[in-house]
């Protein structure tokens, strides 16, 4: 059980302080990327800290369980973990967390029906909106013009994606903002930004109380527009993408006044653009990206040692 016992700490010791350390770091609207990356190892350290604790107090509850999680391991790794009476703690711990385990897949399971379902409505005023002409085949056209009164643009991906364009964009956007408007959308897809945003929005529904799986879902919405701005702003300029982002969104009332809407960060978006700050070193970007991917191994770890104590 002291295995597991740290294990849980140290998960419940990454919730509340990782998200409160990144917070106080000036580095991740710099390398967006990179803090994409960070987040998504700090999520899944936490999720293998909950893992490999149940794992292990279910080993130290039940006999049928520790002979076929240990089947293959020699009797000196048993010992090393000191699978005693433990009274109802280990069982109580293993059923706790495998309900938590049930609840996250069942939330995962939630978010990915109701996105289906939100994207086949949208595919379906999609084609009442702008119908197949003769001859077109369905997903025959990536880029779709619908007519609106609103100038906007999104991306609808599936199996078939299309990028959606209203013709008040395209009255708006002038020489290359269009171009621009559409790598930032490309930019979206070919990272899979909707996946981490449903995981995000999945684990932040489903544990509305712990701090990093709603920290997660706030950057994930954050930073992946950062990410796309920085797609587009290598192909076409910085200067390009904020003046598009003002053109798209002048209208919704974004400037000026602090707003609550899912588009209240395009106007520090645009300041970005305009005064962007410096990026850091290659080496620096790199010791970020390896002490990130160092996170996730630490439970790996702790659960390991004292079979690999024993081995030695």
């Amino acid at each position: 059980m002291t295995v597991s016992v740290a294990l849980l700490l140290l998960g419940a010791l990454t919730a509340v302080l990782a998200p409160r350390l990144l917070a106080r770091a000036d580095w991740p609207e710099r390398e967006p990327v990179v803090a994409l990356w960070l987040w998504q190892c700090v999520v899944a350290a936490v999720l293998l800290c909950c893992a490999l604790s149940m794992a292990l107090s279910a080993a130290a509850a039940w006999q049928a369980v520790r002979g076929r999680l240990f089947a293959p391991a020699p009797a000196r790794v048993i010992e090393a973990y000191a699978f005693g009476p433990s009274g109802p703690w280990a069982a109580t711990t293993a059923l706790l967390l495998a309900c938590g385990g049930v609840w996250t897949a069942a939330m995962l399971a939630r978010e990915i029906r109701l996105t289906r379902a939100a994207r086949r409505t949208r595919r379906a005023e999609l084609q009442v909106r702008a119908p197949l002409l003769p001859g077109e085949e369905p997903g025959s056209d990536r880029l779709v013009v619908l007519e609106g009164e609103r100038p906007d643009a999104w991306w609808l991906p599936g199996a078939a994606p299309r990028l959606v364009i209203t013709t008040a964009a395209l009255r708006r956007l002038k020489g290359r903002q269009l171009d621009a408007v559409l790598a930032h959308e490309q930019g979206h897809a070919e990272a899979r930004h909707d996946w981490l945003l449903h995981s995000s929005a999945a684990l932040a529904n489903g544990f509305p109380q712990v701090p990093v799986f709603a920290a997660f879902r706030a950057q994930m919405h954050r930073l992946v527009e950062l990410a796309a701005d920085d797609v587009a702003s290598r192909r076409f300029g910085r200067l390009t993408i904020a003046l598009a982002l003002v053109e798209l969104n002048e209208d919704r009332g974004v400037f000026g006044r602090p707003c609550p809407t899912p588009h209240g960060h395009v106007p520090q978006r645009v300041h970005r653009l305009l005064a962007p700050p410096r990026r850091l070193t290659p080496a620096r970007r790199l010791r970020l990206t390896a002490a990130a991917a160092f996170v996730p191994v630490v439970p790996v770890l702790i659960a390991f040692v004292p079979g690999l104590h024993a081995l030695r």
